[in-house]
C-alpha cells in the first residue's frame, strides 16, 4: 500500500523539482515530512496529512492510516471546521449576507430548525491557505493551526479567530484535538460548526457495517440507503436529549473489495455536555457534522471543545479510552508536553 504522504511528495517533485521530496526530518518515532502543500507526519501506528492549501483544517481525508489494519478513513476529512453560528432565523436578512452565509432550511441538507451564520466563510473550502506550526515533543507530535474570520451578517464583527491543536501520541492509533473560538461578537448562544468524527463516503454501505452513536447506540448502514435531512432521524439535541454519560461516534469499516469488517473509526467529544446538536443523515454521504457551544457568549471571551479522533478494535475499547480522558473541553501544548484543559466554570 503506497504512503498518501509519499504519493504527495512525488507530485511535489514532479511539479518543483528544487523542493524534491520535500524536507523530511526523524525524531522520537515519528517521520515527519513538510511538502508544498500539506504536512505528513508517520509513527509506527498511524500515518495522516495536514493541508496547507486547498481544502483546509483537521486530517486530509484519506490519509489517516490504521497501521495495525491496513485501513484509512473513508470520508473528507477529519475534524473538518465550518462557520460561526447561533439558533435563529435569517430569513429577514438572507439577500444581504455575504459570501456563503445565507443558511435556508426546510431542506434535506439543513433540516427545519432555524439557524443563522454570524461570521465565514467556512473554513474547510474557503480559507484556501493556513501556516500549519508543527511542534515536536519526546513522546508526541503536535501541529497547530489558526485562522480569522472574514465576512460576518448585517451589524456583526469580523476577526473571531478559530484555533485548533492535534496532537499525535507516540504508539497510540489515535490523536487528540482541540478546536477553539475567541470571538469579536457578542451572542446569546454561539456554536462551532465542525465535522466529528468526519464524513463518511460509501455507496449502499460498502465501506462500513454499522454506525455507533452513544446517545443511540448501535445503527445499521441499510439505514443509510436513502438520503434523508439531519432531523428525521438519529439527530441528538442537547436541548431536548440532555446530556449523554459519553458523547462517541463511530463507523464500522469495512473492505469494500472484499466486504470485511475493520477497525471503528471513532470521534469523541471529551465533555460530554459540549454538543449542542449532532447530525448523522445521509446526502449522498453520511454527514456527520457536530456543533458544539450553543451558550451566551461576550465579544472577547472564548470557547471550546476537545476530542479523541482515531482507529479502535471495539466499542468497549473507545469507551475505556473515553472514560481515562472524560470531562476536558481544551487542549495546551508545548514542547514540554500536551495538557487536557478542563471546562470552564
Amino acid at each position: 500500500m503506497k504512503s498518501t504522504c509519499l504519493l504527495s511528495l512525488l507530485v511535489a517533485a514532479s511539479a518543483l523539482p528544487v523542493v524534491a521530496f520535500g524536507q523530511q526530518r526523524s525524531a522520537h518515532g515519528f517521520t515527519i515530512t513538510d511538502a508544498p502543500d500539506e504536512i505528513c507526519i508517520a509513527s509506527d501506528t498511524l500515518e495522516a496529512a495536514v493541508r496547507k492549501r486547498g481544502y483546509v483544517s483537521g486530517v486530509k481525508g484519506g490519509s489517516l492510516l490504521d497501521k495495525k489494519t491496513g485501513f484509512r478513513d473513508r470520508g473528507h476529512g477529519l475534524d473538518i471546521v465550518d462557520w460561526i453560528m447561533e439558533p435563529g432565523s435569517d430569513a429577514a436578512y438572507r439577500d444581504k449576507l455575504p459570501g456563503d452565509l445565507p443558511y435556508p432550511v426546510g431542506n434535506l441538507y439543513h433540516g427545519q430548525r432555524a439557524k443563522r451564520g454570524i461570521e465565514g466563510p467556512q473554513i474547510c473550502t474557503k480559507a484556501r491557505e493556513l501556516q500549519p506550526r508543527v511542534v515536536e515533543g519526546r513522546d508526541f507530535v503536535a501541529v497547530e493551526m489558526k485562522w480569522n474570520y472574514t465576512i460576518a451578517a448585517p451589524g456583526k464583527n469580523t476577526g473571531s479567530e478559530w484555533h485548533q491543536w492535534l496532537v499525535f501520541p507516540r504508539g497510540q492509533r489515535y490523536f487528540i484535538s482541540s478546536d477553539r473560538i475567541t470571538a469579536k461578537n457578542d451572542s446569546p448562544a454561539m456554536f462551532l460548526r465542525i465535522d466529528m468524527p468526519g464524513h463518511l463516503k460509501h455507496k449502499r454501505g460498502d465501506t462500513f457495517s454499522e454506525i455507533y452513536l452513544s446517545y443511540r447506540g448501535r445503527i445499521s448502514n441499510s439505514e443509510f440507503f436513502g438520503d434523508f435531512p439531519p432531523d428525521a432521524r438519529f439527530n441528538y439535541r442537547r436541548d431536548r436529549d440532555g446530556v449523554p454519560d459519553r458523547f462517541i461516534r463511530a463507523y464500522h469499516t469495512r473492505d469494500p473489495q472484499t466486504g470485511k469488517d475493520g477497525p471503528w473509526l471513532a470521534g469523541m467529544t471529551l465533555n460530554p455536555s459540549d454538543p449542542s446538536e449532532a447530525w448523522c443523515h445521509q446526502r449522498g454521504y453520511i454527514c456527520l457534522i457536530h456543533e458544539f457551544g450553543e451558550r451566551p457568549i461576550k465579544a472577547g471571551g472564548s470557547f471550546s471543545a476537545a476530542f479523541i479522533v482515531g482507529w479502535f478494535d471495539s466499542i468497549e475499547e473507545m469507551h475505556a479510552v473515553y472514560d481515562r480522558f472524560k470531562g476536558h473541553s481544551d487542549l495546551e501544548v508545548d514542547a514540554s508536553g500536551w495538557r487536557l484543559i478542563p471546562p470552564k466554570r
